[in-house]
């Protein structure tokens, strides 16, 4: 090898030998490269598949002017975004379409380097036909990490299948208030429950060879008065103990591979300008080494909605100097904007070099940079890759193994909150199926689901997908019953004209089955979603009025909500027959629902938030400190009709045979605490035991209680089993004075509980011996061992 040959000019470069290390590869590469090569590396351009199989075409936004791709692919690109997830396409002409561009990419830079395909996956692969699988709330109703998993590696496998490389799931944003729109699109309000599931989320896209990435970083959930992107004011404690340390779980047992910095400031600090956010913590003090991604348009948002830049260079400087990696969704700052930046001597190229020698590391990860790398993706290696009408309809991205999935999940996030011992229905003769989401097909998906989210814009394109309304399941479910249908009001209409029709099909109904809730949509277009905030927790439009005029009808009514977020239910809480609880439950949601009300569903699922008495009281979660509590010196109450963790079924559990084998231990140590679940019932069903830490007196404010471990148990009639329990003292860890994070000695309470308001054992504990000081190498979880006889 001669000394100063360029790598680019050698038989085999060493960016292309697949023995080195891929950070030899990636610097190798770098030093090969000019400086307008390397910032093409750092930005993506929002594109749309070909539904004819041609190449990707530019996306028309709002927000920015589509790029010249022959001017820009002559440098290089770092990622597309979003080729399946902008148009209808389908999937298998989608895949051409792509590799047709990847080829295109390839051919046009001197070192072939591809770009990486980027895609949505919240509830789902959001291509045109793919499964929608339930919402992010509703993973967090299954208390099950294991199915959640599961689901995960479907999604990934199915994008990686057709030339997908990342998605950007899953959200691990903490609700604090019920009130901001994107709540749908998290899993709960308590932040080891969000962990767990978002954790196993992570691990089983990544199983599949999707590069999964971590959003929002960090504080965008904690938004003022839950507006969208509005402020956060929010302590340091705070941040630390309820919104990191899901991130922080997420990276240490999930490994995903990138992160995406939130659109929010937090005390005056935007996320993608937060070095010792971006860089300190998460890379410094985590070990984090994947690529950090711009939220979509965030680094122009510093100069246009921030104010901390006045340029777009100074932008770009700030952005790429706290560690954001990638620009996305399209080239802005990171262009031109950034080579005068450079040029002007007020960026440093060394800058750059460090965000591309994180892209280029996972682009050989990747294989991207391999000799023999292929633009064909799975699903195309064995069919003929030129011939588009050939390959249509032969790639199927819902099949019946998805849907079973989907089924599966759907039913176990279904959460039953009351029941008079209406549920199960058994075999009624008339049934009055009423309300606005009746009848309608989209009522179970939430705003990032393909036909929500794409599909409204192109109304002449089928769905793509089978969506059964509630009003076919139930038909299916009862064959027996007459069912009569009116839909009393729209969603959030004004008009009440529909509930005169709607109180006469009740009176000569044996139940009404009421079907209200949300319409998913964006900015506005829908009551859940994405730029849908509430102005406060009371049903949309008319809803309530609607559920009040039945209940005065007399005729027994089951309330099936279908929503991206809880609200109050005011007089059903009290007056319903039974409250069933659905958070957007995807294709196979009206499916689930249905067998939940013939009782061929014995419901397992259990609130993931709370659920308020009160409309008007927000913020308002059960991690909340004495302070937070209803007291006699505040005319309003903040309590929850439905407490966190809540959920019913239909069988019996009697919990016994409590054994504290360790109740004193050190500030290192763990306790340990065994007890006994028994299916009392008649019929087998599904326990979700929850472990809740009180500390009675601490150095710092704490929440009255907080969530620390969960198992769920299925059990078959008689069934016993035994729940081992070795809780770490480092659960009881919290950010003291100072903030450090430490475990004080003292007095502690376990509340092993059905939910935060049904505690079923409590057993005093004691830490003794000095404070302790512990870090992010500290134990997350508690050991669960369950002997079942």
């Amino acid at each position: 090898m001669t000394g100063n040959m360029n790598p680019v000019e050698l038989a085999t470069p060493v960016w292309r030998d697949v023995s080195l290390d891929p950070a030899i590869r990636a610097d190798a590469l770098i030093a090969a490269m000019t400086l307008r090569e390397k910032t093409a590396q750092l930005v993506g351009v929002w594109v749309g598949a070909s539904d004819e199989g041609g190449e990707v075409a530019p996306h028309q936004h709002e927000m920015e002017e589509p790029p010249d791709l022959d001017e820009l692919l002559p440098h290089g690109l770092g990622q597309l975004t979003r080729p399946f997830g902008t148009v209808p396409v389908d999937a298998a002409v989608g895949a051409l379409s792509l590799a047709r561009s990847q080829q295109r990419i390839v051919a046009a830079n001197r070192f072939g380097i591809p770009a990486i395909a980027h895609e949505e996956c919240l509830a789902g692969f959001a291509a045109w036909g793919a499964t929608a699988y339930p919402v992010p709330l509703s993973w967090g109703a299954t208390f099950n990490p294991e199915l959640v998993r599961t689901m995960a590696t479907a999604i990934g496998t199915d994008m990686r299948a057709v030339g997908v490389h990342q998605g950007l799931a899953p959200v691990l944003d903490v609700v604090r208030d019920a009130r901001w729109g994107r709540v749908e699109e998290t899993i709960g309000e308590d932040p080891y429950l969000v962990g767990t599931i978002a954790t196993a989320y992570v691990q089983g896209l990544e199983s599949a060879g999707i590069v999964a990435t971590l959003k929002h970083f960090a504080g965008y959930s904690a938004s003022r008065a839950g507006r969208n992107l509005a402020p956060v004011s929010m302590g340091a404690r705070e941040r630390a103990d309820v919104i990191l340390p899901p991130f922080e779980m997420a990276l240490r047992e999930g490994r995903p591979r990138s992160v995406m910095h939130a659109y929010t400031d937090t005390d005056g600090i935007p996320s993608a300008a937060d070095p010792e956010l971006l860089t300190g913590l998460l890379r410094d003090t985590w070990g984090f080494d994947g690529t950090v991604v711009a939220d979509y348009f965030g680094i122009a948002f510093l100069k246009l909605l921030h104010g901390v830049a006045g340029s777009w260079e100074e932008a770009a400087g700030l952005a790429l100097a706290s560690g954001v990696d990638v620009e996305l969704p399209t080239v802005k700052t990171f262009g031109q904007p950034l080579l005068d930046a450079v040029e002007a001597g007020t960026v440093p190229e060394e800058l750059i070099d460090r965000a591309l020698r994180r892209i280029l590391i996972q682009k050989a990860q990747l294989g991207l940079l391999d000799p023999d790398w292929n633009p064909l993706p799975q699903a195309l290696s064995e069919a003929n890759p030129t011939v588009a009408e050939a390959l249509r309809g032969s790639v199927d991205l819902d099949p019946p193994a998805n849907r079973r999935l989907a089924r599966e999940l759907a039913e176990q996030a279904v959460v039953l909150l009351r029941n008079d011992g209406t549920l199960p229905l058994g075999r009624p003769r008339r049934i009055a199926l009423i309300g606005p989401n009746a009848d309608t097909a989209t009522a179970v998906l939430g705003c990032y689901s393909f036909p929500v989210h794409v599909g409204s814009q192109h109304p002449e394109v089928p769905t793509g997908i089978a969506l059964p309304t509630l009003r076919e399941t139930l038909a299916a479910e009862f064959p027996d019953a007459e069912i009569f249908s009116a839909p009393g009001a729209t969603v959030d209409g004004d008009s009440t004209a529909g509930f005169a029709e709607a109180v006469a099909a009740a009176r000569i109904a044996d139940v009404v089955v009421l079907a209200l809730g949300d319409r998913a949509g964006l900015f506005g277009r829908g009551t859940s979603g994405e730029g849908c905030d509430a102005e406060s927790m009371q049903l949309p439009g008319v809803q309530q009025q609607l559920l009040d005029a039945l209940l005065d009808a007399g005729t027994p009514v089951v309330l099936v909500m279908l929503a991206g977020r809880p609200y109050a239910l005011r007089r059903a809480d009290t007056e319903a027959a039974a409250i069933v609880q659905s958070f957007f439950p995807g294709e196979a949601g009206t499916e689930a629902i249905a067998g939940v009300l013939s009782g061929r569903v014995n419901p397992s699922g259990r609130l993931p938030m709370s659920v308020p008495r009160h409309k008007s009281v927000q913020p308002s979660t059960y991690l909340a400190a004495r302070l937070a509590q209803d007291s006699n010196v505040s005319s309003t109450s903040t309590g929850a009709a439905y407490g966190f963790g809540h959920g019913l079924g239909y069988t019996e559990f009697e919990w016994s045979a409590l054994d504290v084998s360790v109740a004193e231990t050190g500030t290192d140590g763990s306790f340990r605490i065994a007890f006994e679940v028994r299916n009392t019932g008649e019929r087998s069903g599904c326990e979700v035991v929850q472990f809740y830490l009180h500390d009675p007196v601490a150095s710092v404010v704490q929440p009255v209680q907080r969530l620390v471990g969960y198992r769920r148990l299925p059990l078959e009639t008689g069934e016993v089993c035994r729940v081992l329990l070795e809780l770490p003292a480092d659960l009881a860890s919290f950010t003291g004075r100072g903030d450090r994070r430490i475990v004080e000695p003292g007095e502690l309470e376990l509340r092993i509980s059905a939910s935060s308001t049904d505690h079923r054992i409590t057993v005093p504990l004691h830490l003794t011996g000095p404070v302790r000081e512990v870090d992010h190498t500290r134990r997350l979880h508690p050991v669960v061992t369950v002997e079942c006889r």
